[in-house]
């Protein structure tokens, strides 16, 4: 693998490291990491002067999520079919998981505010899945380039 390609990897994986530590602070300042802070944040709560969130207000926060998600994991799955994994079927099987957790953490706020307050448990297992996804993925193109 040439250098500057493993030196662009590595300043990507960088950067994806600063993303993933700051999502995590915005999600927690936000939102909270329990069921019952999502729910007050989607749902709101009357008592403490929390408004409920509207269809039109979670979409003008998704829409820009849909192409950063999509983007992301498509950049980051990209420089791992460069690697070693290329052409087998844990790697076929990391994108479904990369792309359905992503799908699952952008649209799950849709439902909660419709009623299905199970998916607010969706909502942070989705969090928190695709977290682990990202630096899954971050910690095979570190390996594979780090041992070329």
């Amino acid at each position: 693998m040439q250098e500057a390609y493993k030196l662009s990897i590595l300043y990507y994986l960088a950067f994806s490291l600063l993303l993933i530590v700051s999502a995590v602070m915005l999600f927690e300042h936000k939102i909270g990491f329990s069921y019952s802070a999502v729910l007050e944040y989607y749902v709101g709560n009357e008592e403490r002067f929390i408004p409920a969130q509207s269809a039109g207000g979670i979409l003008k926060i998704v829409l820009p999520h849909i192409f950063v998600f999509g983007l992301f994991a498509m950049v980051l799955l990209h420089f791992l079919v460069f690697t070693k994994l290329r052409g087998k079927k844990s790697l076929l099987l990391l994108i479904y998981a990369a792309f359905g957790v992503a799908m699952l953490e952008v649209f799950s706020p849709f439902l909660i505010i419709n009623g299905f307050e199970f998916f607010a448990y969706i909502k942070l297992f989705s969090f928190f899945a695709l977290l682990a996804i990202i630096l899954y993925i971050s910690w095979l193109l570190f390996k594979s380039i780090s041992y070329e």
